[in-house]
């Protein structure tokens, strides 16, 4: 999908700069360079209870997000290898878990990329229900992030976003204009100049700066002019 692929492309730090909502600097992905894009079904498990999780994966369509709220009762194992397997089997993308998973060298032999917020060897029971397919909110430290069915979902090393399904496309297109200025910016770097005219900064601001305020001050001028 061209749409996944330029999400995962631009990186969950552009896209956050450009209107994606985080899910929270509490959510890391289990192993190292796991990423996906791909549209959510969101998922709620009954505390200590995984069994809504087993109802997804068996009906999840292929290339979906599973977004799960187990925070009732986080410290429970909620995806181990059992999940992950057949999550992989159904050719889902990836697995977001606001509560602890397990079996975690299984999960990265597995090739799904799954986000969790912790680590729990206490196993989850599967009888108490839960819901699949309604919205859910993940608690980000600040505003709970509502995810619906058909947002999407980008999970790299840097975090774990979400783009409303009404805004994704309008947000990728201003990411990819906002990653080549950035591109530009680094380039004007690394031929010498300074974050400080680049940028615009006034450094006279912060106390101990040793530079030639002046001298920046008439850069700047010329710079506006």
């Amino acid at each position: 999908m061209a749409l996944a692929d330029t999400m995962t492309a631009m990186g969950t730090a552009a896209l956050t700069r450009c209107g994606a909502r985080p899910l929270g600097a509490h959510l890391f992905a289990v192993w190292p360079g796991a990423s996906f894009a791909a549209t959510a079904l969101p998922v709620r498990c009954a505390p200590g209870d995984n069994l809504a999780l087993h109802v997804a994966v068996a009906q999840a369509p292929p290339e979906t997000a599973l977004v799960v709220d187990a925070s009732g009762e986080p410290e429970y194992g909620y995806v181990d290898e059992i999940l992950a397997v057949a999550a992989r089997m159904r050719r889902i993308s990836g697995i977001v878990v606001d509560g602890c998973v397990s079996d975690v060298a299984a999960l990265a032999r597995s090739g799904v990329p799954v986000v969790s917020a912790g680590v729990s060897v206490r196993a989850p029971v599967h009888e108490a229900g839960g819901e699949v397919g309604r919205e859910v909110r993940l608690d980000n430290g600040r505003t709970p992030v509502p995810v619906r069915r058909g947002d999407w979902i980008v999970a790299d090393d840097d975090g774990t976003v979400c783009l409303p399904r009404g805004r994704a496309t309008a947000i990728v297109a201003d990411t990819v204009e906002a990653v080549a200025a950035e591109q530009r910016m680094v380039d004007a770097l690394a031929a010498g100049a300074s974050t400080l005219d680049l940028l615009n900064l006034d450094p006279s601001r912060v106390a101990g700066w040793e530079g030639a305020p002046a001298a920046h001050a008439a850069r700047s001028a010329e710079r506006a002019g």
